[in-house]
């Protein structure tokens, strides 16, 4: 991805909590995917998480609440509003808002940073006559 953690601008104070999530990530392994109506398969992704010194990354946060929103828009042409929670360094996450193609229904994701320091994300996803299951699992490691 090509927007660096910018590292001049000051972090603003309603993103403090987050400050776990910043920088660059790596899958460390191959992240695994499923869904009833699909074959098993394995990807690797890095993720980039930024700020320019506003209250915002890649998401909006209602100061002094732990409550947060992803707003996504995906290459395949979901775009997506996720609110959720911050709980310490965990970040669970239920669509609210999609736009998208007739057949995906709901999405929900965690995000949490591990003991031993990776950042593990699971998707779940609900498609028109499935329910919400297990999509997407994939660890991350801290990008050098």
């Amino acid at each position: 991805m090509s927007c660096p953690f910018n590292h001049s601008a000051e972090l603003n104070p309603a993103v403090l909590p987050l400050d776990w999530l910043l920088g660059s990530w790596c899958s460390d392994e191959p992240g695994e995917g499923s869904f009833p109506s699909i074959a098993p398969f394995y990807y690797t992704e890095s993720l980039q998480f930024s700020h320019v010194g506003q209250p915002v990354i890649n998401f909006m946060l209602q100061p002094g609440t732990n409550r947060v929103a992803f707003i996504i828009a995906q290459n395949s042409g979901l775009v997506e509003i996720e609110e959720g929670e911050l709980t310490g360094q965990q970040l669970t996450l239920h669509s609210t808002s999609l736009a998208r193609t007739s057949f995906a229904r709901q999405i929900s994701r965690h995000i949490q940073l591990r003991a031993d320091g990776r950042l593990e994300q699971t998707v779940c996803m609900a498609l028109e006559g499935q329910p919400l299951s297990q999509h997407l699992h994939i660890t991350y490691r801290r990008a050098e």
